[in-house]
């Protein structure tokens, strides 16, 4: 492995930057493959209760705190690549060992041989972050991180729908076919996942790394990380970020349980689902990435923030109190919301803390943001797991009723139960992350109508190349119009 180079030339950033995208598309599939729905599933048909699948969401958030040594390696070393590189291959063994767990071990230790495979994954993956998130700081031209990130995201998730769905498919065949063997089809998942991602620690190998540049004279660890919570616009970012972060992570890990348990669908129809928002996210991501290089990441968090956090609420509204006539219907458009706003928020969350971390001294900065982020992140489906069972046995409820001679119309107009009080709740928190979102700082940044009136026509225009239906196109600009409609009431 060759050693950082104090200057690239610009045909080693291009052979460099062509790698990471390639490196981002094995890695989506690894990850489609060996987590998410696939790997909920798994936990689940292994016995896993409401507290183990809130711990197995908070896992890799909380080992994030991995990063406060990786700073030191870091900066003590200064070999991005090769920390990045080891860790990654590390962290993927693990893969290969959760695969192994149905056909080795016996039922007794099986959820908990998960979660310690879980931990020590997540734990490498978190060293190999803080190096590689520092590396592409210097790697990637910072006029284009928007755009190129946007496009390594649309690559990854365009290869992920037809492999999310190959493998929904796969997994429904495998239960109703050999229905005493059902965990070793999952088991073929992660075999599968874990030969994919050798194939990105062998990309992310090949690219060139900059020199990060002389250390200082006397490295003092300590002040190296407390270095971002002194500068205040850096501060207000990481409020934002850990307020979101634990809004979004309260409700999220609960999405599949609740679609599995409460819904009682299929693993193929919540994959059809999934691969619905992973459509709208491609869709847009050309479109959030332009838009974060031409006005700021802020502009597009403003407008996608917003969105996204509108459709939490959604999912309180799928039952009332259970399934009924509009609960698909409903849960197709917040899969088409969450795409959309998902799309933009995972985007500009990104590069606006690399955007706002000091090159070559992004290191701290960057890792003092996973931290946070990742901290709230973890917190909250721990909290949520441990409440599941408490909120199962309660429930509140809004009821309308109209009595006249001798008829009565009842309506229910809002029913918590379970999972739904952490999507309320997570709504409100939601809100609160819009507000220090505000606070935050970043050049260019522009007002949030600005955004959705440049959408608004970019949609338009796009719907007019492939319909002239003047009702399709309403349709298709139905949430941003209104969108763009509180934002000019606001003011």
């Amino acid at each position: 492995m060759k050693p950082p180079k104090d200057t690239l030339t610009e045909e080693e950033i291009q052979s460099g930057l062509s790698n990471v995208l390639k490196d981002g598309i094995t890695t989506q599939a690894m990850v489609t493959l060996t987590g998410g729905v696939f790997l909920v599933s798994f936990a689940l048909k292994m016995g896993a209760s409401n507290v183990f699948i809130g711990l197995l969401a908070a896992i890799p958030f909380l080992a994030q705190l991995m990063h406060i040594p990786s700073v030191y390696l870091v900066e003590k070393y200064r070999m991005r690549r090769l920390i990045t590189v080891s860790a990654s291959l590390c962290g993927k063994i693990f893969l290969l060992f959760i695969g192994l767990i149905p056909i080795v071990f016996s039922s007794d230790v099986r959820v908990l041989l998960l979660a310690v495979a879980v931990g020590f994954r997540s734990m490498f993956i978190a060293v190999g972050a803080c190096s590689w998130n520092s590396w592409m700081r210097d790697l990637v031209p910072q006029n284009r991180m928007g755009s190129f990130f946007s496009e390594r995201m649309r690559l990854a998730r365009t290869l992920d729908i037809p492999l999310a769905l190959a493998a929904g498919m796969y997994i429904d065949y495998w239960m109703k076919n050999f229905p005493s063997n059902e965990l070793f089809g999952y088991s073929i998942l992660f075999f599968l996942g874990f030969s994919i991602g050798l194939l990105g620690v062998y990309y992310i190998s090949m690219t060139p790394e900059p020199h990060m540049g002389p250390p200082e004279s006397t490295f003092k660890f300590f002040s190296v990380i407390t270095q971002p919570f002194k500068d205040k616009n850096f501060k207000n970012l990481l409020a934002f970020m850990g307020s979101w972060s634990f809004a979004v992570n309260l409700a999220t890990p609960f999405f599949t349980v609740y679609m599995l348990k409460r819904l009682e669908m299929d693993v193929s129809v919540i994959i059809a689902l999934s691969v619905l928002s992973q459509i709208m996210n491609i869709a847009f991501l050309r479109m959030w990435g332009r838009f974060s290089d031409r006005f700021s990441s802020k502009s597009v968090l403003s407008v996608c923030v917003p969105l996204y956090i509108a459709s939490i609420l959604a999912w309180t509204f799928t039952t009332l109190p259970e399934k009924y006539a509009l609960t698909i219907p409903l849960l197709t458009a917040i899969h088409i919301v969450t795409g959309i706003s998902t799309a933009g928020v995972t985007l500009a969350s990104g590069t606006i803390a690399l955007k706002l971390a000091p090159k070559r001294k992004a290191t701290p900065y960057l890792a003092a943001n996973s931290l946070v982020n990742s901290l709230a992140a973890g917190i909250a489906p721990l909290l949520g797991g441990m409440c599941a069972d408490f909120f199962a046995g309660r429930e509140l409820s809004l009821t309308l009723k109209w009595i006249s001679p001798g008829r009565e119309f009842i309506f229910q107009t809002l029913n918590l139960q379970q999972w739904d009080f952490f999507f309320f709740l997570a709504f409100f928190i939601g809100l609160y992350s819009i507000h220090r979102l505000a606070a935050v700082k970043e050049v260019g940044e522009v007002k949030e109508k600005v955004v959705v009136y440049e959408l608004v026509s970019e949609i338009r225009r796009g719907v007019s190349t492939i319909s002239t239906t003047g009702n399709l196109r309403r349709m298709a600009l139905f949430p941003f119009l209104l969108l763009r409609s509180l934002l000019e009431n606001r003011r």
